[in-house]
């Protein structure tokens, strides 16, 4: 068996036999499974006392007043970010749940650590030079607070965390979600010290030049665990790509911090943060089309078993051929379009699943395999039923 590249080649799993298809088949759709994440609700549920420990923190420190002008300016960035990452994340989308519990790890634990690790610094050794705390501390602390966050998902979320782009997500969005919280603080200390004029000034730097910058930070993170993940790594072997995305971040992040410090910031942002950048939009580019080929190569193996024909899995691996049949479902008696949505979902769900039991990490991928495919043949009966 050959594989597009060798980033998708699986682990040592032997993959099972597809089931040929049945004759005919009925529109009975199964319920979709519920996923447990025990892990991830009892740590976000721990999450609720410190969110309002942090509440308490703004109010306390900056007044409700700037409070309330830091979150509405808060806001602007970060739907940019929410609406990038969501775009990235259209092919596979993942579980809503893990994507708001990535926001709130960001917003709330990352940076609660990241003011815990400051307190206790500053009693034990009365703090170090602004400098310092800028350009090391910072990104170290900071860095190391959000990835754990996509480490704890690594752990309790594997079925949902198959490769790169999956943990590009998971760490753009808990970036995304650190940089709103601390934006609050930025926005309302401005506003405090110098009202509209400097708030303004502020807000074009953090919102308007740099939306995206602990979105990529963390997510070399999240790429690394993605390698991980498609390696079909335990957590403790995976810590070692951890380890080589989270030197990656920390670098950026005091590369981005020092640039205001040692160097002439928009010199240093035009001709090297641009680039990066740039090489960031290409590099989820190529992890896209890559997942387009997984797709394609795994629905090709079951319609080799008939459960799928060439011409749907050539609609399935392309976006132009996805965007098409939802505009032909649109036109079918009763607007079908919602049941092609649901076809799409699915069987590119089917084709990460066929994915997870090549590399043999999921023992329920053949359980999860069955419901899939009897609600990609249950979809397509509905969709061309008289």
């Amino acid at each position: 068996m050959s594989y597009p590249s060798p980033l998708w080649q699986p682990g040592p799993g032997e993959p099972a036999r597809i089931a040929d298809a049945p004759p005919s088949a009925g529109a009975v759709v199964p319920p979709r499974p519920r996923r447990s994440g025990v892990l991830l609700w009892v740590v976000a549920a721990l999450l609720v006392p410190v969110l309002a420990l942090l509440v308490l923190y703004f109010l306390r420190f900056l007044g409700p007043a700037a409070s309330v002008v830091g979150v509405i300016l808060a806001v602007v960035p970060f739907v940019i970010v929410w609406f990038a990452v969501r775009l990235i994340d259209r092919w596979e989308p993942e579980p809503r749940r893990l994507l708001v519990f990535a926001v709130a790890w960001g917003a709330v634990a990352s940076v609660a650590i990241a003011l815990g690790v400051d307190a206790l610094l500053a009693f034990l050794v009365g703090g170090f030079g602004d400098v310092f705390s800028s350009v090391v501390q910072a990104p170290i602390v900071e860095e190391v607070a959000k990835g754990f966050g996509l480490l704890l998902l690594y752990v309790g979320a594997r079925r949902s965390f198959d490769g790169p782009v999956d943990g590009i997500v998971y760490g753009a969005l808990i970036g995304a979600g650190f940089a709103f919280t601390e934006n609050v603080q930025y926005f309302a200390i401005s506003f405090i010290e110098g009202g509209a004029v400097q708030v303004g000034g502020v807000f074009f730097l953090r919102a308007i030049l740099s939306p995206f910058a602990h979105v990529m930070f963390t997510s070399l993170t999240g790429f690394a665990l993605g390698l991980a993940a498609r390696r079909s790594l335990r957590p403790g072997a995976a810590l070692r790509y951890a380890l080589a995305g989270l030197i990656g971040a920390i670098v950026l992040h005091a590369l981005w911090n020092g640039s205001a410090t040692f160097f002439n910031f928009f010199e240093l942002y035009a001709t090297l943060q641009v680039p990066l950048f740039v090489l960031f939009i290409l590099g989820i580019l190529v992890l896209r089309r890559e997942e387009a080929r997984l797709t394609r190569a795994r629905l090709g193996e079951y319609a080799a078993a008939g459960w799928f024909t060439p011409q749907e899995v050539d609609m399935l691996a392309t976006g132009a051929g996805r965007r098409s049949s939802v505009t032909w479902a649109r036109s079918l008696p009763g607007d079908r379009s919602a049941v092609m949505r649901e076809f799409i979902r699915d069987a590119t769900a089917l084709a990460a699943a066929r994915q997870r039991a090549l590399s043999g990490r999921d023992a329920h991928a053949a359980s999860h395999e069955r419901e899939l495919l009897q609600r990609t043949t249950a979809a397509r009966a509905a969709l061309l039923a008289p």
